[in-house]
Parts: C-alpha cells; structure tokens; sequence
C-alpha cells in the first residue's frame, strides 16, 4: 500500500484563490465550535449522570462534594483527551507525508509497539505498578523504536519504503515479544489489559503535567515542518531543487512523530485509527496543502477521540467501554472503506 508520490499529493503551489482560503478559514473555526462543544458534552456527559445544575457547580465550586469530584475528574479527562488527539492527529499527517503514504498511522512505524514493549518489561521485571511509571517507560520506549527505525531505515539515506518496513519488522518482533512475557506472567497480563485497550479513564493532572511539555515541543515541530514536507511530495531532485534539506526534515518528522505518538501511548495506551481516518479525511477537504492539513488535524482528532469516550460512557451505563474499544469498532468499516475508494480510484 506504499506509494512513493501519490498523484493527490502535491508540492508547495501557488497560493489559492482568496475565496478558497477563505473557506479553509471559516472551517477551521467552525471545527474549533465543535470542538469546543465536544469538550462541554465530555464534561457534563459520563457513566454516572449528574443533573446540570451539579455539574455547572462543579465546574466553578471546589466544594468536595461527590458531584463536583466528579466534574473536576472529567475535566482531566477531557484535557487529556483534547491533548492525545491533537498529538495523535498530528503525528499522523507527518508520518503520512513522510511516507507519502495518505493510509499511514502511527503504528506503522512500530512507535505503538515500542511503548507497549517497554510496559510490559516495566511490569514484568521492574515491578512497576503506577500509571506514573508506565508513562516515562512507554515514552522511552517509543521514542528508542523511532531511533532505531530511523538507523535501519537508512539513517540520512533513509526513504519512506525504508522506514515503513523497518517500521513494520519492528513492530512484528516487539508484538511477539508483548504476547510472550503476557502469556508466561499471569500478574502483566492483568494489568496490561485495562492499558492495552487505549483509556482516559485514568486521567490525572499528574499525567497531564508528565506528558503536556514532549506534547507542546513535538506540536511545535510537526507544525512547523509544513513547508518542507509539502516541498518534498514533488519527490526528492524537486525538493531539493527548491531548497528542502530531506534528511534534516525526514529526521526532524521521525523525532516529531514519535515524541506526539509516544507520549499520547504513555499516558492512554494505544489507541488506534485516530492518526489515520482523520488527517485522511481533513486532506479531502483541504487538498495537500499541510500548512492546512496539520492545523486541522490538530483540532479535529480531539473531536474525534473525545465523542468517541463520551459514547463509550453512554453506550454501557453504569459502566462504560474503554475509548479505544470505540475507535476500533468506528475506524475498522472507515479504513476499509479508505482503502476500496482509494483502489477504485486508482482503477
């Protein structure tokens, strides 16, 4: 499914008719109202149900009541929710453009792999126990897969059918390695279970702080390789033509994704098809251009990651599916739907 220049990805073009940035414009606040509107419902909505009036309390008392404990859980839910799925959108449209692969996600360069490795070992050797300590484990881990994907994929010769399948060896070894030490050790399984799902449930301010500095820093980054990445879908003489460094923007988007795609994992677990169906789907609407793609993805996989949790609460109260059970069931018909239109258009 790779595809070295795929024919909707183009270069940095002439600027678009004033009408049409116009549009963009218009969208992407209308998409920050949703997304702010899909924040509240994360805040007032959950397996338990509190009347408005409790949940407008908790939002501005700290009186301790139930209620309002209640209210300020969900609220570092939804921050944390509004934080991974910026990171997780984000994290996808660069690997897609690094790629140029537009079905790329996070996952196919073993990043999701490495966290979950690094928990298991955390649990199964180390005697880790807290979601603090898995955090700064995933995070090593995802960011020692990314390294080692960007060496074997050649490094500062690296191309993106070299790194997609050092990616993808990877993630095969580190997954049989995940099964093994899951299998042999009763005590990682269960616990590894709630965490491999992908969750918010166990938000905390903790978390938020740990992971909010690599999230901020790797947001940075992805938003200001725009340019260059958009330079290099010509293909590599035309980018360079044009004055693109590719190995400092190649190594540049591998750090990008894997700090976004490895602290988004350490602190919810993998979830997946976030990084994917959105960047894909936003690039329908604003064209190849990332200077567009990226600031959408950054505001529209919160929306979805956010009305996929406030679902799971509502679909199995008193208890609730875990938000990356709600991603999958969502994002499986949506990525084989991806892939057959993309066929027939190729056809």
């Amino acid at each position: 499914m790779l595809v070295d220049s795929p024919p909707e990805q183009c270069a940095e073009t002439a600027p678009a008719p004033p009408s049409r940035r116009v549009i963009r414009t218009l969208g992407l606040l209308v998409s920050v109202g949703v997304l702010l509107a899909v924040a509240l419902a994360s805040i007032a909505i959950g397996a338990k149900a509190l009347p408005p009036a409790q949940v407008w309390h908790g939002l501005f008392h700290d009186s301790g009541t139930y209620a309002d404990v209640v209210v300020g859980d969900r609220i570092s839910r939804t921050v944390l929710g509004l934080m991974v799925g910026a990171a997780l959108g984000l994290s996808g449209a660069v690997l897609q453009a690094l790629t140029r692969n537009p079905l790329a996600d996070p996952g196919l360069l073993g990043i999701n792999a490495g966290a979950s490795a690094a928990v298991v070992t955390a649990i199964t050797y180390f005697g880790v126990t807290s979601l603090s300590g898995y955090v700064w484990f995933a995070f090593l881990g995802a960011a020692a897969v990314g390294a080692l994907v960007w060496f074997l994929g050649g490094s500062r010769g690296a191309t993106p059918v070299r790194l997609a399948l050092a990616g993808t060896a990877i993630s095969a070894a580190l997954y049989g390695y995940l099964q093994a030490v899951m299998i042999m050790d009763d005590a990682a399984l269960g616990k590894m279970r709630f965490w491999t799902v992908g969750s918010l449930a166990s938000a905390t301010d903790s978390t938020i702080e740990q992971v909010a500095p690599f999230l901020a820093v790797g947001a940075l980054v992805a938003l200001a390789l725009a340019r260059p990445l958009n330079a290099m879908a010509m293909g590599d003489d035309t980018a360079r033509a044009l004055g693109a460094d590719l190995n400092r923007t190649r190594a540049l988007s591998m750090a990008a994704a894997t700090v976004l795609c490895g602290a988004a994992t350490a602190a919810c677990g993998p979830i997946v098809f976030v990084g994917l169906m959105v960047p894909h789907a936003v690039r329908s609407f604003t064209g190849p251009d990332l200077r567009w793609i990226l600031p959408y993805a950054t505001v529209l996989s919160p929306v979805l990651l956010l009305g996929a949790d406030v679902l799971g609460r509502m679909v199995a109260r008193p208890a609730e599916l875990q938000v990356g059970i709600v991603t999958a069931v969502l994002g499986g018909p949506v990525f084989i739907f991806l892939v057959r239109r993309r066929r027939t258009a190729q056809l």
